[in-house]
């Protein structure tokens, strides 16, 4: 039997602040900035998961639904949503706030994909995710689908053999 880990030991929250650097001629923040902290945010997250060296093997749709400005705090938060034998899924949000105003908006929102490593760089099983809480629960459920998703969209299945998704859409033979 694999080793269990709530999936709560896994929450990462990391606080940035807006520079010039990090934004466009519009004093917005750059996407590319944006992605390089969700990277960490989740790879920190799978790391205190399975206590490896992770790789990032996918990222899914990340989307920009709230402009950042120079000067906002923005606040990552990470957490493992469920372990499979050598990958681990991670959900990040991404808060924006204007402390001056006492506004703060959730600007992005995205599930990343890791792989844990051994010494020699070769993949090696992780620690079963535990959910806990209806929202953990939530999204524990939705992984597998998420992850078939993931799975055929980089050619790794075939969409007859997405079981999860055909159910989902009730589209079983």
């Amino acid at each position: 039997m694999r080793k269990q880990k709530s999936v709560k030991d896994s929450y990462v929250r990391m606080t940035e602040l807006v520079l010039p650097n990090d934004t466009n001629t519009l004093n917005n923040l750059m996407g590319g900035r944006m992605m390089h902290w969700m990277d960490i945010v989740s790879a920190i997250a799978a790391q205190k998961h399975s206590n490896r060296i992770v790789v990032t093997a996918s990222v899914d749709n990340v989307s920009f639904k709230e402009s950042i400005k120079l000067g906002n705090v923005i606040t990552l938060e990470a957490q493992v949503t469920r372990a499979f034998s050598t990958s681990m899924e991670v959900h990040i949000t991404v808060w924006a706030e204007d402390i001056p105003s006492g506004t703060k908006v959730k600007s992005n929102e995205a599930y990343f994909t890791f792989v844990a490593l051994d010494e020699n760089g070769k993949a090696v099983a992780v620690p079963e995710a535990v959910p806990e809480n209806e929202e953990e629960i939530e999204k524990f459920a939705g992984a597998l689908r998420r992850r078939q998703l993931r799975l055929i969209l980089g050619g790794r299945m075939q969409p007859n053999d997405a079981n999860e998704l055909k159910a989902l859409f009730n589209l079983q033979d």
